[in-house]
């Protein structure tokens, strides 16, 4: 099954001429979620050939406009498309009451609804859950009250191995039984466990967010074995002092923070515009994480299954 992350955004504060505020997709079996909504991000989804419309939920980090101004024309342009089902959006307060009134004044008659959950910023829980996900929040530490977003695949089913179905003889019932996990009695009296019966296809993925923030070890200590991290990058080690004051990160935090949370792939992103080649921050990462990668807009990172 698949399950990746495309960027559609990486700047910090403002757009410039070549690059868009945050925002990614996660897709996870074609289940797809938006993670913040920067300016522009329609045009984003359109360009990378994402249809808005496939959209499950949207994820707000917290509320300056560089991660949540381009919600607004989204949720208009959607109603345009003629979406029916309901979009659920996660966000720190007051998100709900802006949201009202932005449908009171401008979005009157959509033909769908718009459902906010507003989402703590000071609790690690589980926010959402389908057949397949997890969804945990990660308080962080920013400016203004602002969550990081953990997506946990859920451990797949067990499979029963079909060489030993012959060997064994198993009926229908007999292997419904060992996929519950369950150890199987044969006529012979003989009790064959369930290991040697059973095995997982693969191992439950995961990504985690972790926008704006100052450096986090307790946020690390929460996405413990990652398989990727998006951590936001917005200032080189150089400007520590700038990366202090505004409540930020630079290129090494965001390394330690990768290592202390045993991630296996590092993004960095939300970079400053004050640096033109990203090139620079993410070999800085490298000298403390070497598997760091910038989160280029349009490109796609796959959460590979592990077996």
């Amino acid at each position: 099954m698949g399950f990746s992350v495309t960027i559609l955004g990486n700047s910090s504060a403002k757009p410039t001429p070549t690059a868009h505020p945050s925002s990614q997709v996660v897709n996870l079996n074609e289940q797809y979620y938006l993670m913040d909504a920067g300016e522009g991000v329609q045009q984003q989804l359109i360009r990378r050939g994402i249809n808005p419309l496939r959209l499950r939920a949207v994820f707000i980090s917290h509320l300056h406009g560089d991660h949540c101004f381009g919600l607004f024309p989204l949720i208009s342009t959607l109603g345009l498309m003629g979406r029916r089902t309901p979009l659920v959006v996660y966000a720190p307060a007051p998100m709900g009451e802006i949201l009202a009134h932005h449908m009171r004044y401008f979005d009157t008659d959509l033909p769908y609804e718009v459902k906010c959950i507003e989402v703590s910023t000071t609790e690690h829980k589980m926010i959402m859950e389908n057949n397949t996900l997890e969804v945990w929040s990660i308080p962080l530490r920013h400016r203004v009250p602002t969550t990081g977003y953990l997506f946990r695949e859920k451990q797949p089913p067990l499979n029963v191995d079909k060489w030993k179905i012959e060997r064994y003889g198993l009926s229908i019932a007999q292997i419904v039984a060992a996929k519950r996990g369950e150890d199987i009695c044969l006529d012979s009296g003989e009790t064959i466990a369930n290991s040697e019966l059973t095995y997982i296809p693969y191992k439950a993925r995961s990504y985690a967010y972790l926008s704006d923030t100052a450096y986090s070890p307790r946020a690390a200590e929460r996405i413990k074995g990652v398989d990727l991290l998006y951590h936001e990058t917005t200032y080189a080690n150089g400007d520590s002092m700038w990366a202090r004051g505004r409540g930020h990160s630079t290129t090494i935090e965001a390394a330690k923070v990768a290592v202390m949370a045993e991630a296996e792939r590092l993004i960095i992103g939300h970079f400053s515009s004050r640096y033109k080649q990203p090139e620079s921050l993410v070999e800085e990462c490298r000298t403390i994480f070497p598997n760091s990668h910038i989160a280029t807009e349009g490109e796609t990172f796959t959460i590979e299954e592990k077996r």
